[in-house]
């Protein structure tokens, strides 16, 4: 087998690209729910309602398309198949500038989901030019760019959204295009020739990714605490600005300022603690904290009455964002280097059909609690994340030693 030494330079060009979708991504948020009201002409417990249904048809593309982008990826490299899935957020954007009616917002959300799997090469890509060793530091990398994109992103798509709720979408459509031809110019390869396996139909199916989870042995059991706490977490992406706007009353700048805060917070403890973490305590150890903060935060959001409290909560909220990569480490080290895009897409699948049924539930839950403008029962749906967050929690104690033994015994 052979391996392709690690490269700095290739770490930094997914970080960069992987921060720049990010940035992209992050500027919709904070002007979605205006432009769901005004394309839609709804109020906003529907409009909660039909966010959570785009989330479902980004989800359902992404859990059918990614899986085949990695296993692709694993048969022609990395290179082409992460500059197909910047250039489709491109169109995506696009569709839902220009969007007449909620069904075009529906078209671009597929498409996004479709094309938009950055993260799965990017993730597989970093499998190539690292050490098992160093893969939870650098997985942790790649989760501070997306706290640095949530810095940049929201911050300027909040203030964007006070001249229209579509002016964001064209400059995150412009992001996406110059991330394009900076990937094109600057992006290597990294998957040697001889590290490449045939395409195989039956492994790039969405069902048929999940036989790597079978073939090595304690995988599955890990990746059931993924698919739970992915569909607990989901609260987030699914009710934030919608929470903020029905429980104080929060303007597109807020909503924006909150998640660059949360985004700064994240970046640092992501790209600076990551490592000295692991080293010092080992994935488990940091996963498990993780998973502790992660429940105390979802019941302080269902319990803050103001927004200086929210902001401390963004603190206590932080080391969740660990347990997604150490979870990826400590998978990535169970399977060979010319799996690892298959394991990413089988990673992907997982997380999508978890967010996928999350965000619905939740989107669902939040329009039943939202029955007027301003409610305080709108944070009732964070108490539902906390205790599933707790049972993700319960599961990991469970498991992780359980996984632990396995893969000393491997």
């Amino acid at each position: 087998m052979v391996s392709i030494a690690p490269s700095r330079s290739a770490v930094t060009f997914v970080f960069v690209t992987v921060l720049l979708d990010m940035v992209g991504f992050g500027l919709i948020i904070p002007v979605l729910p205006r432009l769901i009201e005004e394309v839609g002409h709804v109020g906003l417990g529907s409009a909660a309602v039909i966010g959570g249904w785009m989330f479902f048809a980004f989800s359902a593309a992404q859990f059918f398309f990614a899986p085949i982008m990695g296993t692709l990826s694993d048969a022609y490299g990395r290179r082409p198949l992460l500059l197909l899935a910047v250039a489709g957020l491109f169109f995506d954007y696009m569709f839902s500038a220009l969007a007449p009616s909620l069904m075009w917002l529906f078209v671009g959300r597929v498409i996004a989901g479709i094309c938009g799997s950055s993260y799965v090469i990017a993730n597989a890509f970093i499998a190539d030019v690292t050490s098992p060793e160093e893969r939870a530091k650098a997985f942790g990398l790649m989760g501070a760019a997306f706290g640095v994109g949530f810095v940049i992103g929201p911050a300027i798509g909040g203030l964007l959204g006070e001249f229209g709720p579509r002016v964001p979408f064209y400059v995150a459509a412009a992001i996406s295009l110059a991330n394009l031809v900076f990937g094109y110019f600057v992006l290597p390869e990294t998957l040697v020739p001889e590290n490449r396996r045939p395409f195989e139909l039956a492994k790039a199916n969405p069902f048929g990714t999940f036989a790597v989870f079978r073939t090595y042995a304690g995988v599955m059991p890990l990746v059931m605490v993924l698919a739970v706490f992915f569909f607990a977490s989901s609260v987030y992406p699914a009710i934030w600005p919608f929470w903020g706007i029905a429980r104080f009353g929060w303007t597109e700048t807020i909503i924006g300022l909150t998640l660059a805060a949360f985004g700064i917070i994240a970046a640092i403890t992501q790209g600076v603690f990551s490592g000295p973490l692991v080293k010092r305590f080992g994935e488990h150890r940091v996963a498990l904290t993780g998973l502790i903060f992660a429940v105390v935060a979802a019941v302080g959001y269902g319990l803050a009455g103001s927004l200086p409290v929210v902001l401390i909560l963004l603190v206590i909220h932080a080391p969740e964002g660990l347990v997604h990569p150490m979870l990826t480490a400590l998978l990535s080290k169970a399977v060979p280097d010319d799996a690892q895009g298959q394991l990413q897409g089988g990673i992907s699948s997982v997380t999508n059909v978890a967010m996928l049924g999350g965000t619905l539930f939740y989107a669902q839950l939040f329009g039943a609690l939202t029955v007027a403008d301003h409610l305080p029962s709108a944070g009732y749906t964070f108490f539902v994340a906390a205790a599933l967050l707790l049972i993700a929690l319960g599961m990991f104690m469970v498991v992780e030693r359980r996984f632990r033994v396995t893969a000393a015994a491997e």
